[in-house]
C-alpha cells in the first residue's frame, strides 16, 4: 500500500468517525429534547401544572426543579470525563425531564395565550439552531474568542432570571433579555459545534469521545432549549 494509498483511507476512516460521532450527539440531544416535550404536555394535560404554579405564583415545587437542574447540569459537566458514557446519558435525559418541568408553565402560559406560538417558536428555534450548527462546523473562522463573552451572557442571564423571579420585569426590558438570550445561545450553538469538531480530532481514545458526544448533547440542548424559551418570550410580548 503506498503512502498516498494509506493517506487516503485514513481520511475516510476519519470522515466515517466523525459522521458516527456526530450522530451520536444529535440522537442524544433531540432524544432529550423530545423527553422535554412530552414530559411538559404530559404534565400540563395530567393536571401536574397545580404542582408548579398555584394562585398566580410559583410553587417550591417548581424552584426546586429549576435550581435542581441547574444544579444536575453543572455537576454532569464538572464530572463528564469521569463517568461512564452510558451513565452520563441517563442524567441527560433525568435533566431533561427536570427542565420538562420547569418549561411547563411558560408553555402552558404560550398555550393560554396563543397556542401557534408555540410552534412558531420551536419551528424557529429549530432553524435558527440548523443554521448556527452548520455555520459552525463549516467555517473556517475560530469562533474560541467567543467564549468568555458568550459565558458572561450566559451568565448574566441567568442572574437576571433569577431576579426576575422576585421582581417582575418591564415589558421593555423583559424584550430586550429575551432578544439578548436568543443572539447568545444561536452564537453558543456555533461556537459549541465547531469546539466538538475539533476536539474529536484531538481526543484519541473512543471512550473519551463518547465522554464528550454526551457532554456535546447537553450543550447543544441547553442552547436549543434556551432559544426555544426565548423565542416563546418573545413571540407573546404584549
Amino acid at each position: 500500500m503506498t503512502a498516498q494509498t494509506k493517506k487516503s483511507v485514513g481520511v475516510r476512516q476519519t470522515s466515517g468517525g466523525i459522521d458516527l460521532y456526530l450522530k451520536k450527539i444529535f440522537t442524544l440531544m433531540f432524544g432529550a429534547v423530545a423527553v422535554t416535550a412530552i414530559t411538559a404536555f404530559a404534565t400540563i394535560y395530567m393536571g401536574g401544572i397545580n404542582l408548579l404554579v398555584s394562585n398566580g405564583g410559583m410553587t417550591p415545587l417548581f424552584y426546586i426543579v429549576i435550581f435542581g437542574g441547574l444544579a444536575l447540569s453543572i455537576w454532569a459537566q464538572v464530572r463528564a470525563f469521569s463517568m461512564r458514557p452510558a451513565v452520563a446519558a441517563i442524567l441527560l435525559f433525568i435533566y431533561a425531564v427536570m427542565i420538562g418541568f420547569g418549561l411547563t408553565p411558560i408553555i402552558w402560559g404560550g398555550l393560554a395565550v396563543n397556542p401557534a406560538s408555540i410552534v412558531w417558536a420551536f419551528v424557529i428555534s429549530a432553524i435558527m439552531f440548523g443554521f448556527m450548527a452548520a455555520f459552525g462546523y463549516k467555517t473556517a473562522k475560530d469562533l474560541s474568542f467567543l467564549g468568555i463573552f458568550l459565558m458572561m451572557g450566559m451568565i448574566g442571564l441567568i442572574l437576571v432570571g433569577i431576579v426576575s423571579m422576585i421582581w417582575t420585569l418591564g415589558g421593555t426590558f423583559s424584550t430586550i433579555v429575551c432578544a439578548i438570550g436568543v443572539l447568545v445561545f444561536a452564537l453558543f450553538t456555533a461556537y459549541d459545534m465547531q469546539t466538538l469538531k475539533r476536539s474529536y480530532t484531538v481526543l484519541g481514545d473512543d471512550v473519551q469521545r463518547d465522554q464528550l458526544a454526551v457532554l456535546g448533547a447537553l450543550h447543544l440542548y441547553i442552547s436549543f432549549i434556551a432559544m426555544f424559551q426565548y423565542v416563546l418570550g418573545l413571540l407573546n410580548r404584549d
